[in-house]
């Protein structure tokens, strides 16, 4: 299978790991498992964002559907229920499934008929169309269609309680509405079957994901009714939205029919219209943030992070010529510039941005310059305004941090950059538990030297005074960093703010001083050395550890409860999105030659190529155990993973000749 393109069959379907992604651009989206078992809290038909991409809640979990045959009921629906309990049997009439062009579902039936179900959401519309039809067979087959309601915060669960309302409005135009809670979006279901109300709770669903996260997993859900198709007249159809609605809505059952067909032939030939299924799924990512774009880090539970964003922008936008897209993201971070900082995160409810980032800032520096090279290079119109908004948010992200802002990060006296205090995780490798920092990496960090040589160069093409301090910082970093006994560089110096103090923990942090970036720090003989070492210890099929084994606090697993798991994710966890820059420092010390970009293809992007078929179909995960079988774990749909891979095959693996001339490193 390709990027999730082909069908599911047999024993593969009974897989619950096997996810699917519907992102309505919003912010909002539909997800669930190929099986059709709902395995996490995540997992639902109509989940919204209040204030796109932010504010999200989940509406609809799931459907309760059966056929009646000859007076038999055949479930096409499964549920699991707590003690391991699975009912109905859907799965056992389910013949294929496949995630392209949008999830489909076929059930055979005892008459050898067949049932296909269909699952999309138009692109920045933010309802969701099912449609469920009949091949083959004849006489009489009964469609009953049960909503699953809840009304919460996805991070959430929802337990049975007397204030959920159960009163459904209709409409003239045979719309249901529900509003569950007060201050929440109503559920607005059009359909062309016909509507019982029949109240009714589901009590304890049983979502096995979350019980092995090590969370409360059992949940209910409310029924007002159901709706009956007769499915030997035609296809049945129900659109799940929230009010207020994006757009005009449906007139009748007529105008549903025509209405749903329109919407399935042009997002038909919307997704028809990229380059790859890889691209496809790279559209997911974006989202609506006033009125630009953001990029979600990864689905079902991250909104739009600063660092992330900043990150996939270059994979998901630039290498794939979306500039246009790439603009808006860009442009919509640059007023949020504070002090010299941009935001790490824009939380879901509305607080305060977070602004507790070192490296954030500087990777939107990075973005924005290979960015404005990429228009100058292909003669993309960038109005003057928008330029000027881009430069203005370079130099004061530089100016700041020469200066000094939050969290003691400044340029020292030997042209580096300082940052951290006790008590805050300002990195990449930012996980807490029990309140305390796993990986503080207070001083120096060597990722972060690489990435503000980077910036400093972008700065000098606007500024000539930025080019004095980036070679500064260009002398200094290998006298201060290069571990020759070890043979590669040290994580972090003049750790904790103490002059002279080294961590030589082996991180594969060191791998953007030799590549990943547009600028190396690193070249010659240390360089290879550097690279040598990170693919012996730190490489793995689905990206590299975050911490070499063997060293003290190296986890081979990301298993357990919360605390032990956020303990675990840096300490040797495994991160995809790291094989970007990896791959790329590897052909900068081998010679980037056809023949080293066919070993490389064969070696490092294959086995992530195959990981598209195993967890987030058609996606790349966001981290994986640090030992064989590197089983995927965290959010199966992160955007710097699949941003990467898309660089990857876009800009450093591509034929020299067909790559963008300005997003190849120097």
């Amino acid at each position: 299978m390709t990027a999730g393109a082909q069908e599911l069959r047999g024993p593969r379907l009974a897989d619950r790991t096997l996810e699917w992604l519907e992102a309505d651009g919003l912010g909002g989206f539909a997800s669930g498992t190929a099986c059709g078992e709902r395995t996490r809290r995540y997992h639902g038909l109509l989940l919204t964002a209040t204030t796109p991409p932010t504010g999200r809640v989940l509406l609809v979990s799931g459907l309760e559907v059966q056929v009646e045959l000859a007076g038999t009921a055949q479930a096409l629906s499964v549920q699991r229920y707590d003690g391991d309990v699975v009912h109905p049997d859907g799965l056992a009439r389910l013949e294929s499934f496949g995630a392209h062009p949008w999830p489909t579902w076929r059930w055979t039936l005892p008459d050898g008929s067949t049932v296909e179900h269909e699952l999309l959401a138009p692109k920045g519309d933010g309802r969701v169309v099912l449609c469920w039809r009949r091949r083959g067979g004849s006489g009489p087959a009964r469609l009953r269609i049960r909503p699953l309601l809840c009304g919460r915060d996805p991070h959430a669960l929802h337990h049975e309680n007397p204030d959920f309302r159960f009163d459904t409005d209709a409409s003239a135009d045979g719309a249901q509405t529900w509003r569950p809670y007060a201050g929440l979006p109503a559920v607005v279901a059009r359909s062309n079957g016909l509507w019982r109300q029949e109240p009714q709770w589901y009590r304890r669903f049983l979502y096995t994901a979350e019980r092995e996260r090590g969370l409360d997993a059992v949940e209910d859900l409310a029924s007002p009714g159901e709706w009956t198709h007769e499915l030997d007249t035609g296809e049945a159809l129900l659109v799940l939205g929230a009010r207020p609605e994006t757009h005009g809505a449906p007139g009748g059952p007529a105008d549903l029919g025509a209405w749903v067909a329109a919407t399935r032939e042009a997002e038909r030939v919307r997704r028809a219209g990229f380059a790859s299924p890889l691209e496809r799924a790279a559209d997911q990512y974006q989202v609506v943030r006033g009125d630009g774009l953001s990029l979600v880090a990864g689905y079902p539970w991250f909104g739009d992070w600063g660092r992330d964003t900043f990150i996939a922008v270059r994979g998901l936008c630039l290498a794939t010529g979306r500039l246009d897209a790439a603009r808006d993201v860009l442009l919509a971070w640059a007023d949020a510039v504070s002090q010299g900082m941009l935001p790490n995160r824009f939380p879901d409810s509305g607080e305060r941005p977070e602004y507790n980032s070192v490296d954030a800032s500087l990777w939107y520096v990075v973005a924005a310059g290979e960015f404005l090279e990429a228009c100058d290079a292909h003669g993309f119109p960038l109005a003057p305004a928008r330029r000027r908004a881009l430069h203005a948010a370079i130099t004061a992200i530089l100016d700041g941090h020469i200066a000094g802002t939050r969290y003691g990060i400044h340029a020292d006296t030997d042209g580096l950059l300082a940052a951290g205090e006790p008590g805050w995780q300002l990195t990449w490798m930012d996980a807490r538990a029990d309140g305390r920092e796993i990986t503080p990496r207070i001083g120096k960090p060597v990722e972060v030297q690489a990435l503000w040589a980077a910036a400093l160069a972008v700065g000098a093409r606007l500024r000539p005074r930025f080019g004095d301090r980036l070679e500064r910082v260009r002398r200094a970093f290998p006298e201060r960093f290069w571990n020759d006994d070890l043979g590669h560089l040290n994580d972090v110096v003049d750790c904790d703010h103490v002059p002279g103090c080294v961590d030589p923990t082996l991180r594969p942090n060191q791998i953007l001083a030799v590549g990943g970036l547009p600028l190396r720090l690193l070249s010659g003989l240390a360089a290879r050395r550097v690279v040598d070492v990170v693919e012996s210890r730190l490489w793995t099929p689905l990206g590299l550890r975050s911490l070499a084994p063997g060293e003290p606090g190296y986890a081979p697993r990301y298993v357990g409860g919360p605390s032990e798991r956020d303990a675990r994710y840096h300490q040797g966890t495994v991160w995809p999105w790291l094989v970007g820059p990896f791959v790329e420092a590897w052909l900068h010390v081998h010679g980037d030659t056809p023949g080293a970009r066919q070993v490389a293809h064969e070696r490092f992007l294959a086995p992530l190529l195959a990981h598209l078929d195993e967890a987030g179909l058609g996606h790349v995960s966001e981290i994986a155990d640090a030992e064989s079988p590197h089983t995927p774990r965290g959010c199966p749909f992160q955007a710097w993973s699949l941003g990467e891979l898309l660089r990857l095959r876009r800009v450093v693996l591509a034929p020299a000749a067909s790559r963008p001339a300005a997003l190849v490193g120097n």
